[in-house]
């Protein structure tokens, strides 16, 4: 068998891959290869004008240097693979294909300065945070952009829908449509705010964090201030001190932050559910679509269900990455390269989500009539008003009062709420005000 959508393991590299297409570039083992080529050439580029020996290199040729990251595709990352098969080290296999294209340049001469002083972890903490930054950036904000909007004008599109509110499950104080929708485009809005507030942190230190090689070869350089620059070039905030590796605590707090923005929209694909459930609002067919393969009448809520399964699992490995990042033994174990090389996975699922929630979005269209219908059969939810006013007029105990005709078994309708409020001992004017009250426009402000 060869891989395809078909024999792929993963859902996201088989029934998901069109989906998840736009986030090959960054976390296939192609895009990992081309951004450590990236990070290998600009660190000789920065290198070039610092240090003695490569002051005659000639300038014209830095174009075709950025050219070997800038033109790189799959066929050079499979030549690389091809030399990690006999150094069996993934980074040392970029630095011999970088070196072979020196020498392709005439630049033979240079070559021994790619990855000089160097340890793999420089160019891999350096590479995973612009690569993630890039995406979030470029991709995945994009497309939650695109669902705030989507929620921020049904929102305003149903901003006077009165709807029954449902506290516990039970009919509570009633609501409006569009501000219940307005909650989770806030909160998304928020908590997008915080993932953006964090830094891309770099780790560039050298094999213990202490630049060891650079400042014994060149001890008059200012090999700190070198490092915060280089990193600062791609947007990168570079940790110091460090062990060999970059100590993942931002890492770990964007994961966390990805993690929450999954979890308010899990939240809102589940409200969705019950309110389709409720009849709220009817799904548009699609022709030739099946909603079950035995019971031809239903339109399941599919989209939602799909986002809150893409996004729970995305939550899953996301809890993992951020607990066991931050974690190495002494200055470095190897725990944590097989682990970022599947940050692209909760990710993908979440990309799912997020085009499975559009998608349902897309498809519903208001029932106004069930919620008006709900309203009207549910007149004890006004209890809450009629009893403020009356404390507003001094009557004695309203709330029991209240408690009292709403908790008989016997159902509250307009007609008994009428005889309720023409019982009471106040003034005419109050009780025309009281009555004038409805599960309709009882929705606050």
């Amino acid at each position: 068998m060869h891989l395809n959508p078909l024999t792929a393991i993963s859902p996201v590299d088989g029934r998901y891959f069109e989906v998840v297409k736009p986030l090959t570039p960054y976390f296939s083992e192609y895009g990992l290869i081309r951004y450590r080529v990236q990070i290998e050439i600009e660190y000789f580029i920065a290198l070039s004008g610092m240090i003695p020996e490569l002051e005659d290199f000639p300038v014209h040729k830095l174009n075709d240097l950025r050219k070997i990251y800038k033109n790189f595709a799959e066929e050079h990352a499979k030549e690389i693979k091809e030399i990690e098969k006999y150094t069996n080290h993934d980074v040392k296999a970029v630095e011999y294909y970088i070196k072979k294209q020196f020498e392709r340049l005439g630049l033979n001469d240079f070559k021994e300065f790619i990855h000089f002083g160097l340890t793999s972890q420089d160019i891999n903490n350096t590479s995973i945070p612009l690569l993630l930054k890039e995406f979030l950036e470029h991709d995945y904000v994009a497309v939650v952009n695109i669902l705030l909007s989507k929620l921020n004008g049904l929102a305003k599109e149903w901003k006077d829908i009165p709807m029954l509110a449902h506290t516990h499950g039970q009919p509570a104080t009633p609501t409006r449509l569009g501000k219940e929708i307005m909650v989770f485009a806030a909160r998304l809005e928020k908590q997008l705010m915080q993932l953006k507030a964090i830094p891309y942190s770099a780790k560039f230190g050298g094999a213990s964090g202490n630049l060891n090689a650079h400042h014994v070869a060149y001890p008059s350089i200012d090999w700190n201030h070198f490092a915060d620059e280089f990193c600062q070039h791609f947007g990168l905030v570079r940790s110091y001190p460090t062990t060999q590796i970059e100590h993942y605590d931002n890492l770990a707090a964007m994961f966390d932050a990805l993690k929450r923005i999954n979890t308010v929209l899990i939240d809102f694909s589940r409200d969705v559910w019950q309110y389709i459930s409720m009849e709220y609002f009817k799904q548009k067919i699609k022709e030739g679509e099946i909603g079950s393969s035995a019971m031809p009448h239903k339109v399941n809520p599919i989209d939602f269900e799909n986002a809150e399964g893409n996004f729970g699992f995305a939550n899953a490995i996301f809890e993992y990455l951020s607990g066991k990042l931050p974690i190495s033994r002494l200055q470095r174990d190897l725990t944590d390269s097989t682990v970022l090389r599947n940050i692209g996975v909760p990710l993908a699922h979440s990309f799912v989500a997020l085009q499975s929630l559009l998608k349902g979005l897309s498809k519903l269209e208001l029932n106004e009539s069930a919620l008006l219908r709900d309203l009207d059969n549910n007149w004890a939810v006004v209890a809450e008003a009629i009893q403020t006013i009356l404390r507003k007029e001094g009557y004695p105990n309203p709330y029991e009062a209240l408690k009292a005709l709403t908790r008989k078994n016997e159902k509250i309708t307009k007609e008994s709420l009428s005889q309720f409020i023409d019982g009471l001992a106040v003034k005419e004017e109050v009780k025309k005000k009281l009555k004038e009250i409805t599960p309709i426009n009882y929705t606050g402000i």
